[in-house]
């Protein structure tokens, strides 16, 4: 058990009969009236993202939760096939607790997230940056750089689509931000 005043980014409480970790959280103390806090919290479960005030000193169960790094080995009829770089001990994870499943390729490191009560798997954390090769885009045009976003759609390893600039061809390397799948850099 623990109260408000715990309270801090990333902690992991049940509410509503789910889990969920605090994104975002602000103490305030009115003029007139108790002191309250209001959140925002993440779902572990479903990813939606709520707010809720809490009045100070109530009482919380607070959830444990462990990161566990594992690399993915393949995808087959159960889902998406992971081992723990330490143990070695295989999972197997459905596809809608993968965030952006499209950018993981074999052999990538991620992190799990793993209810420890229960030993259930939550989320499937991609790194922040992943390194794609292109396989498909159409050629950019010398000088065509007349609209504002100047961006066209490119096709990576894994088969998503990512917009890139257009000086970007078939067989360049592109670093990709996994949490907005945009385009940061070519790699050399």
């Amino acid at each position: 058990m623990a109260t408000t005043a715990d309270f801090r980014n990333g902690l992991c409480l049940e509410f509503n009969n789910d889990l969920f970790t605090i994104v975002q959280f602000q103490h305030v103390k009115p003029g007139k009236g108790p002191a309250f806090v209001r959140t925002k919290m993440k779902s572990l479960t479903t990813g939606k993202v709520i707010e809720n005030t809490f009045n100070a000193g109530v009482k919380i169960n607070t959830a444990r939760v462990e990161r566990r790094p594992h690399q993915f080995l393949f995808k087959d009829d159960l889902g998406y096939n992971f081992m723990h770089t330490d143990t070695f001990e295989q999972i197997s994870i459905k596809e809608d607790l993968i965030e952006n499943y499209d950018l993981l390729k074999e052999g990538q490191n991620v992190e799990i997230v793993i209810h420890a009560d229960t030993e259930t798997p939550l989320s499937c954390e991609l790194p922040s940056f992943v390194e794609m090769e292109i396989t498909y885009t159409e050629p950019g045009l010398r000088g065509d750089t007349s609209s504002s976003s100047s961006l066209k759609q490119a096709t990576v390893e894994t088969g998503a689509t990512i917009n890139v600039p257009l000086f970007i061809n078939i067989g360049d390397r592109i670093k990709v931000d996994t949490r907005d799948r945009s385009y940061s850099e070519r790699l050399k």
